[in-house]
């Protein structure tokens, strides 16, 4: 029997510019995605879901209206460990971009090697269950074993089930790590919740930088402000391991946003113009290696 996979809706077609902010140079997206074109960079079989076609040129597009200058790609499900489609984009536009890959022992040193040179600077895990198998902590320690080498950081996808109960382990790190969509916090909880707690103390330690991205995954589209709770908190716990982005074009999300609102939220969540241009330019800058 066949079974059909979930379409995931296209990304809002017209993001407005932002109104609530002046965007720095040098800005930086550091979390999105493109797929595609699928006829050079097709989908791995099986996969869990079934993105719309969105390469390079439609995301570049987007990050324009926005005014960011720079982005980094995090490597999605869809493609497994072939990275091929990122590696494309980043050496079409030397500097601008950077990548976060999917690392595990089936990706060969060749391979690597590559993306490093092209400009991947971390390596992804994923913690939310629809999306894939856990890995094992052997299994992360055995990448970061391989991509130590190259000065990569580690970056961790949760949600607030699964983010709890690996927080020691994430604690006793000996690398950089970053934590995405500020760990997708249960927003009826607020920011006393336990899980949200522990993710504002390991914010607080040197190692740990927080992605304060996806707040339409938190509250919902239709209530963006609703995170600014979770962000502001974030963004005070550690101002300059605290990154943005889009998380562009919404995979998995059922109700698209408007990508201008959501840079128009960090200008409320970080009032502070200082704050703001550390969070898009200097911190991924340091992560990232963009000169």
């Amino acid at each position: 029997m066949i079974v059909a996979l979930p379409s995931l809706p296209p990304p809002h077609p017209a993001p407005h510019a932002p109104t609530r902010l002046s965007v720095p140079a040098g800005a930086c997206d550091a979390h999105c995605h493109i797929f595609g074109p699928v006829a050079r960079f097709p989908y791995v079989q099986p996969r869990p879901y079934e993105p719309a076609e969105l390469p390079l040129e439609r995301y570049r597009a987007m990050a324009d209206r926005l005014g960011l200058e720079r982005a980094v790609f995090v490597q999605p499900v869809v493609y497994g460990t072939d990275h091929a489609a990122i590696v494309d984009a980043l050496e079409r536009e030397p500097g601008r971009y950077g990548g976060v890959g999917l690392v595990n022992d089936s990706l060969d040193d060749a391979a690597l090697e590559r993306m490093h040179v092209a400009g991947f600077r971390g390596a992804r895990f994923n913690f939310v269950g629809r999306l894939g198998i856990f890995p094992a902590p052997d299994e992360i320690r055995r990448t970061y074993d391989r991509v130590k080498r190259y000065g990569w950081h580690l970056v961790f996808h949760f949600d607030d089930q699964s983010f709890l109960a690996r927080s020691d382990f994430l604690a006793s790190l000996p690398c950089a790590y970053v934590i995405d969509h500020m760990a997708r916090p249960n927003a009826a909880l607020g920011t006393d919740q336990p899980g949200f707690a522990k993710l504002l103390e390991l914010a607080a330690t040197p190692r740990c930088h927080v992605k304060i991205s996806a707040a339409d995954r938190v509250v919902g589209a239709e209530r963006l402000e609703d995170g600014v709770r979770f962000m502001r908190a974030l963004a005070d716990a550690a101002p300059e391991r605290t990154l943005w982005g889009t998380d562009w074009p919404h995979p998995n999300t059922p109700i698209m946003p408007d990508d201008g609102d959501l840079i128009d939220l960090l200008a409320i969540a970080v009032p502070d113009v200082g704050t703001r241009e550390a969070i898009l330019v200097a911190n991924p800058a340091r992560l990232y290696d963009f000169e």
